[in-house]
């Protein structure tokens, strides 16, 4: 007897939905920064982030190493996107995750569901909370890369700033050499 595991969680990140959507749903993008993945990458030549486009994922040693094939569907840049396993995955009879990014001041909402059906009773315990800590760290790191590439900005600009600074007090340190030596 197959049970239905539902996860979601919203957070709000600071960053524009077209930049998330790209992060979450395309598998390279999404290997570099997820502590999740292990890899991600298309199926076949030439694959691109579309409708019924077939992805291969390997999940980390602490998620058991399983890989597994998704396919994309649901997909509305920059609004929504998701992918459900093609077969099951370890335990699991299906796995598919959903990502929802809804615009608001100051940032972005996203929503990440996971729903997983278990092949059996006795193993939906363990499996939930392996599916729960997955969804947690994963928006997690996403805000994390994403805010981190907005802490970079900041530093650089402060640092851009200070040198400007510097070299405007040494510019009229100059000139106030210049205009004494005149006198």
């Amino acid at each position: 007897m197959s049970e239905s595991i539902n996860i979601k969680q919203t957070i709000v990140v600071r960053a524009r939905p077209d930049v998330l959507y790209r992060l979450a749903l395309e598998p390279k993008r999404r290997a570099k920064w997820d502590p999740n993945l292990a890899s991600a990458d298309y199926e076949g030549e030439g694959g691109r982030l579309a409708n019924n486009a077939l992805v291969r994922f390997k999940f980390t040693r602490r998620l058991l190493g399983l890989g597994f094939t998704a396919k994309y569907g649901q997909l509305q840049a920059p609004q929504r996107g998701g992918w459900e396993s093609v077969r099951h995955v370890g335990p699991l009879e299906k796995l598919t995750q959903g990502w929802v990014f809804k615009p608001m001041p100051g940032g972005t909402e996203v929503t990440l569901t996971v729903n997983g059906r278990v092949r059996y009773k006795w193993v939906r315990g363990p499996v939930e909370r392996v599916l729960h800590n997955m969804v947690a760290t994963t928006l997690l790191e996403l805000q994390r890369t994403v805010d981190a590439q907005g802490a970079q900005l900041m530093e650089d600009m402060g640092r851009e700033l200070a040198e400007k600074q510097k070299a405007d007090q040494k510019a009229a340190k100059e000139a106030a050499k210049a205009a004494r030596r005149r006198k």
